[in-house]
């Protein structure tokens, strides 16, 4: 029986991983610079020579400028919708609920792509992209809402409007976006536990 010698050339799996890989790479390496530097003053030139590799390579795994932007605000908003869906799956009260999201609400905002959510404004993209961004901003703000409504229904959240309550919880939750310093002594998880139950004191319910 003959023997077949393995290929020296990746077949279509290890290419779409190989590709996927490269992918990432160039993202991360875009992110951290638009989150340094500001989109504005970031080229696609400085994040190519970041990586040793030219501009066009990045048009070919990512695109233009707007592209590698709104793609890198996109990570970050689906991390937080899988947060939300998550929480959603979590029993008990909704109080539970509610913070299990806000944490993981924390901890994607002091991440890279996070991080490059709040600090973007519509205007830095696209017409389109820009459209497309706030339509994904408003599924996360729904979901809060609709998390919060669940534990004033069960009256774990001593609370009388969702949306106020939201917006207060969305300003305290996106500042560490700024101040936070990975290089620090303590991890996001730490952090965002400690900033929640801080929070969660003013709209748990007085026994």
């Amino acid at each position: 029986m003959k023997t077949v010698s393995p290929s020296p050339f990746p077949d279509a799996a290890q290419r779409r991983v190989e590709r996927e890989t490269k992918r990432n790479a160039v993202l991360r390496a875009a992110v951290r610079m638009f989150n340094e530097k500001g989109f504005h003053l970031t080229s696609l030139d400085d994040v190519a020579a970041s990586l040793g590799i030219s501009k066009p390579t990045i048009y070919y795994y990512l695109g233009n400028k707007d592209q590698v932007l709104f793609e890198c605000v996109t990570i970050g908003l689906q991390q937080l919708l899988e947060a939300a869906a998550e929480a959603r799956r979590e029993s008990g009260l909704g109080i539970d609920r509610l913070c299990k999201f806000l944490e993981r609400y924390a901890e994607v905002n002091m991440d890279d792509f996070g991080r490059c959510v709040i600090r973007t404004g519509d205007e830095a993209l696209a017409p389109e992209s820009a459209r497309r961004f706030r339509a994904l901003k408003r599924k996360i703000d729904d979901a809060m809402r609709e998390l919060i409504a669940e534990g004033i229904a069960d009256e774990s959240v001593a609370a009388d409007d969702p949306k106020a309550l939201a917006l207060a919880l969305a300003g305290a939750l996106n500042w560490p976006a700024r101040w936070f310093d990975p290089s620090g002594p303590e991890d996001t998880g730490t952090v965002a536990r400690r900033l929640v139950n801080a929070l969660r004191n003013g709209f748990a319910p007085r026994i």
